[in-house]
């Protein structure tokens, strides 16, 4: 285990890296007209190579979790269902005004809020219209988030009818306990019965997200917790850490003290990572652990993992765009954000008029700085960029030798590799790489590194 001292040190605010530069930096000079240029010159680029991947954002939920970060509506009213799904199809149809006739389209992932809120034949209806409206690749990898509770075999089947082999079940803990606190409760027959079911139709894959340090969680239950998935075997594992930003989301207030202190927290994982490796998982990257033969694990060995906002991937796919209220896009070039609340969102939309309300156009510094931050990410390893000095800056020849000497990576005028011990630390280490960290935020905006 890492030492305490190193924890201590660096357990503060760090961005996951979803996307470079995080949000925060985005310069927000992109509007609708120059964001679809951006769009349309990426799929010059790489559109016909590599295909466009979707992401929608499906934001209604039955109840509140109230450890959960997601921009949601809750609601036990389904009438909103298709409205919201008709909104997000003309949101696409305005992007097939821009793209190639029949774009081709590499994947889809259907997120949250909780996709499965939906009715199976309101996701037949949206899925369908997307899939006559484009090609779709040999290998495309279609995948949604689904809540065991009501994740039924109705909603396996209907979304396998049209092209999903992925399904990932929001788990989080399973003590009764822990559920309770977070307002998440699901038993465990619950989460059996949608893995077997959507194994007996045909899926591939079934991950499982779990979290730690969330309220009453202990070495005894976190180890009751990893009995049951072993019982189980997910093909693949997403263990997160605890985001806790009550300023955000203030119903984490409601079970403020009775979050493990942060010396608890980083046990916790490091047991749930003991007991995955004696289960034969192996660790991806960030929080993500699969199965030896999982493509996840075959990419990370080839050196050919990916990352977006949707997490590890191994679709190369440079353009992701987003659909839906909140929905993050990413084509390389750039990003945009949609508006985050439902009602604005949907307004746009119907006026023919952009929802955006921020995005970046990265420049060739932000690329070059985006490539050897997802290297490191992805492969634990990266070049400098060609004629790149580690010491050019003050900032960064004290940072490198830092780490150093801590043990947490090696260095030298052709690349940088973190090792075993640094791992844990990869966030802090990017950060400490990252030239906007230069400039001072108004307040905290990530959650803590460790």
């Amino acid at each position: 285990m890492e030492s305490q001292i190193l924890i201590k040190k660096y357990n503060v605010p760090a961005p996951r890296y979803t996307s470079y530069p995080p949000v925060p930096f985005w310069d927000n000079q992109i509007d609708g007209t120059s964001w679809h240029e951006l769009v349309k010159d990426a799929y010059r680029q790489f559109g016909d190579r590599e295909g466009i991947q979707l992401y929608i954002h499906l934001p209604y939920c039955e109840s509140l979790c109230t450890y959960c970060g997601c921009n949601k509506r809750i609601t036990t009213n389904h009438k909103v269902e298709l409205p919201y799904i008709s909104t997000v199809m003309k949101e696409w149809d305005n992007y097939l005004r821009i793209l190639p006739e029949k774009p081709l389209l590499s994947g889809i992932h259907l997120g949250g809020g909780t996709p499965t809120f939906f009715s199976p034949e309101s996701l037949q209806i949206l899925i369908r219209h997307i899939r006559n409206s484009t090609r779709i690749t040999p290998d495309a990898e279609f995948s949604f988030e689904g809540h065991p509770n009501n994740t039924t075999k109705s909603h396996l089947q209907a979304l396998y009818e049209v092209g999903f082999r992925r399904v990932s079940y929001g788990i989080q803990d399973f003590d009764e306990k822990v559920q309770k606190a977070i307002h998440r409760v699901q038993p465990l027959e619950n989460v059996e019965r949608a893995t077997r079911q959507a194994r007996e139709i045909g899926y591939t894959s079934v991950n499982f997200d779990l979290i730690y340090g969330l309220p009453h969680q202990t070495q005894s239950t976190i180890k009751d917790t990893f009995e049951k998935v072993a019982s189980l075997r997910p093909d693949r594992i997403a263990f997160y850490s605890y985001a806790h930003l009550p300023t955000v989301f203030p119903a984490q207030r409601s079970f403020e003290a009775h979050l493990p202190n942060e010396e608890a927290k980083r046990s916790l994982y490091e047991t749930g990572k003991s007991l995955l490796s004696g289960m034969g998982y192996l660790e991806i990257g960030m929080d993500h652990f699969a199965l030896p033969q999982d493509p996840l694990n075959v990419a990370k060995v080839a050196g050919n993992l990916h990352r977006n906002f949707m997490g590890y991937t191994t679709m190369p796919s440079k353009i992701l765009i987003g659909l839906g209220n909140s929905a993050i896009s990413d084509v390389y070039l750039g990003y945009s954000q949609n508006e985050k609340k439902i009602e604005c969102y949907k307004e746009h939309i119907v006026a023919g008029t952009s929802p955006l309300i921020k995005g970046h156009r990265l420049t060739n510094t932000d690329l070059k700085m985006k490539n050897t931050i997802l290297s490191l990410i992805c492969n634990n390893e990266a070049k400098w960029e060609p004629g790149y000095d580690p010491f050019s800056q003050p900032h960064w020849a004290y940072a490198l030798k830092t780490f150093e000497e801590e043990g947490l990576i090696a260095f030298d005028l052709e690349g940088i590799r973190i090792l075993d011990k640094g791992v844990a630390f990869v966030r802090n280490i990017c950060m400490a790489l990252d030239p906007y960290f230069q400039q001072q935020l108004e307040k905290p905006v990530f959650s803590k590194a460790i």
